[in-house]
């Protein structure tokens, strides 16, 4: 199979050629367009997410010796959650490559935390099964950089922190609302609100609720530090 010149583009931008370049077609194969004779990359995705996990792993144990499972657990968190996976390929163009069907692509599918995000874990067991772990660990760690090892000591997500903070005080856990949605189908907004037993509240907008929600849990843990 001979790649197009945009997806020459990319091996060059992820640093990995490919001896089956089937397999970074099919890692850029979004559901919307595939077809009996077209496989997605969903499957691709799952074997990814493995193989980004374990090599994650490794590489939060090597960098910090010393550091319990405690410590590790949200830091591993950070590096393998969607969002991690979507900024990466936001910084190699993934999205431009991204082969989307017609109803995906006009609501804006190129720019989807979801959608890169999962395309990036494919992308990953792609190299994987192209040229084994090494070939794929090599690649994780070039794109990845220095996030590995700039995560902060405690990096838990925000949602996460407000839950073991409301947990200690014996609340109920935070409520999370949708307060509006606006903007173009493929581009939407969201508007979310967090609330607590006690009454403390906190709102954020975003592009997708997901966003949202840790904004506005980000917000709600601002206004309580700043309460002790």
């Amino acid at each position: 199979m001979k790649l197009s010149k945009e997806m020459r583009g990319f091996q060059d931008r992820i640093g990995h050629e490919f001896a089956r370049p089937e397999l970074l077609v099919r890692a850029l194969t979004h559901a919307s367009i595939s077809s009996p004779t077209r496989s997605d990359n969903q499957r691709l995705e799952f074997l990814g997410d493995r193989v980004l996990g374990l090599v994650m792993a490794t590489a939060l144990l090597e960098d910090d010796k010393s550091a319990s499972e405690g410590q590790l657990a949200p830091r591993f968190n950070a590096m393998v959650r969607k969002e991690a996976c979507a900024d990466v390929a936001r910084e190699i163009d993934l999205g431009e490559v991204l082969k989307l069907g017609r109803s995906e692509m006009m609501s804006g599918g190129r720019r989807k935390l979801a959608l890169l995000g999962d395309a990036m874990e494919a992308v990953i067991a792609a190299v994987y099964k192209d040229a084994g772990f090494e070939a794929a660990q090599a690649m994780i760690l070039r794109l990845w950089g220095n996030r590995i090892t700039s995560v902060e000591a405690d990096a838990r997500d925000a949602k996460t922190s407000l839950q073991e903070l409301v947990q200690a005080k014996r609340q109920k856990p935070p409520a999370y609302e949708l307060v509006s949605r606006t903007g173009p189908d493929h581009q939407p907004v969201f508007t979310i609100a967090v609330r607590l037993d006690d009454g403390a509240e906190a709102q954020a907008t975003a592009g997708s609720k997901r966003q949202a929600e840790q904004a506005a849990a980000t917000a709600l843990l601002s206004k309580l530090e700043q309460k002790q």
